[in-house]
């Protein structure tokens, strides 16, 4: 790193703090970028790479009819390592962009560590920064800091619980039992394992499912109990209706079975997890269940009665703050407005959507240390959508989201065009176009 230069300080080595970081050492400015780990872990990573995925090993939709597509193709134009390293770790999921982790964090990692601008250090952060600076420790900030927010702040973070789906190796698997399909024959048309289940079945595991034991709340964590609706453990489905299963994740609609030529009641589905195509994700399954329960009852889904777990589901908890309240439109907290935050700890749901905000805050604490004008991306944009949700919403009422198509404001001129899909893909020529524009005019 050279002397004389503007420098930034980023604490957080997950999706956004690297697209942070990144940002901003590309505008020239000299990073600081901070991880806890493996000096700190936390429940849920498992290694110490930078960009780590924790949850799924999917980035969600991958057109440009999805709004998350839309978030990935901006994100692409204004060059992100994240999306970058997400293309070059790729693995088949039909319309969807998925990725082999290990590839992924490496290509992050190794981008970052390469970086002539960016010095990665491994500490523990337990105070806030007094300098320019984007907090991006994500749900699992660790104690010290989430209290130096809290104080700050006057209030209690806002928290919701997130579960995690189970990983199985794909040779303890009886491939005989399973068929290889993607729902309407996208992508490659069989990117997808499917378990496949009649009526009697899937009325057998539902049942399983209500009467397995789950892993019981801690004290305070029932004091402020909500789940993300976006990522809700199966059994809690299960609870809310019979049929919610297979109205859900197990939705068997465009996934005919080949050896019936009919389409199932109820279908598991398993996403490749590596690019060897050894581990595989049960699709939605993210749950609450003891470790002997899941192992028990998931081993009578068929194809799995052998069935070697290499990860197993569990439920963490998530923290948030109210950003409407605390954050302005250049993700600054207002309180302490040499701070930004990026990631999901500002409202946001995604690996990508995170991602997005670690770029908008790069990208605007660049523009501020340089002194050039800085300005929201356009509102018919994804990434102005996201902003909208974070600044705009009611803070009464403040929740994650994920990016949808109703964050962004809809042109007038294309208001008229009939059919949501033409209408959309008109959004999203739109919003390209217009993110195209913001790029180039940045800072003029």
């Amino acid at each position: 790193m050279s002397g004389g230069q503007a420098s930034a300080l980023v604490v957080g080595g997950g999706l956004a703090g690297c697209e942070a970081a990144w940002q901003l050492a590309e505008a020239g400015i000299d990073v600081t970028l901070v991880e806890m780990r493996p000096h700190r872990p936390t429940p849920v990573h498992r290694g110490d790479m930078l960009a780590e995925l924790v949850c799924s090993n999917s980035l969600r939709g991958d057109g440009p009819t999805n709004a998350v597509g839309v978030l990935k193709a901006e994100m692409e134009i204004l060059r992100s390592l994240i999306l970058r390293s997400a293309r070059t770790a790729a693995v088949p999921a039909g319309g969807a962009l998925a990725v082999d982790r290990e590839a992924f964090s490496h290509a992050g990692t190794s981008s970052l560590q390469a970086h002539h601008r960016i010095m990665i250090e491994r500490r523990e952060v337990t105070e806030l920064p007094d300098e320019p600076s984007i907090l991006a420790t994500g749900p699992l900030t660790s104690p010290a800091l989430h209290r130096a927010l809290d104080e700050l702040l006057g209030e209690s973070a806002l928290s919701f619980f997130d579960a995690i789906a189970p990983i199985v190796a794909a040779d303890s698997l009886d491939m005989n039992r399973l068929y290889a399909a993607s729902r309407y024959g996208k992508g490659d048309g069989a990117d997808y394992l499917n378990s496949a289940l009649d009526r009697d079945a899937y009325e057998l595991f539902v049942d399983r499912l209500l009467a397995a034991e789950k892993v019981p709340f801690k004290d305070f964590e029932e004091k402020d109990f909500t789940y993300f609706e976006g990522c809700l453990p199966i059994e809690v489905m299960a609870e809310r209706g019979r049929d919610t299963l297979r109205f859900g994740p197990m939705k068997p609609v465009g996934l005919e079975d080949p050896a019936t030529g009919r389409r199932p009641w109820a279908v598991v589905q398993l996403r490749q997890d590596d690019l060897a195509a050894e581990h595989w994700n049960m699709v939605g399954f993210q749950t609450k269940l003891t470790h002997a329960e899941q192992k028990r009852v998931f081993s009578t889904l068929p194809g799995f009665a052998d069935a070697k777990f290499v990860r197993l589901g569990m439920i963490h908890r998530n923290t948030f703050i109210n950003a409407p309240r605390f954050l302005d439109s250049s993700l600054r907290l207002r309180p302490r407005p040499l701070i930004r935050l990026a990631g999901q700890m500002t409202g946001v749901e995604g690996y990508v959507e995170s991602a997005a905000t670690g770029l908008l805050a790069g990208r605007a604490l660049a523009d501020e240390l340089l002194g050039r004008e800085h300005s929201p991306p356009p509102a018919e944009t994804a990434h102005g959508g996201l902003m909208r949700h974070l600044c705009d919403s009611h803070p009464e009422n403040f929740q994650p989201s994920n990016i949808t198509w109703g964050h962004m404001v809809t042109p007038p001129e294309l208001a008229g065009i009939r059919g949501r899909q033409p209408r959309r893909l008109a959004h999203a020529e739109r919003a390209l176009a217009l993110i195209r524009e913001w790029d180039l005019h940045r800072g003029r």
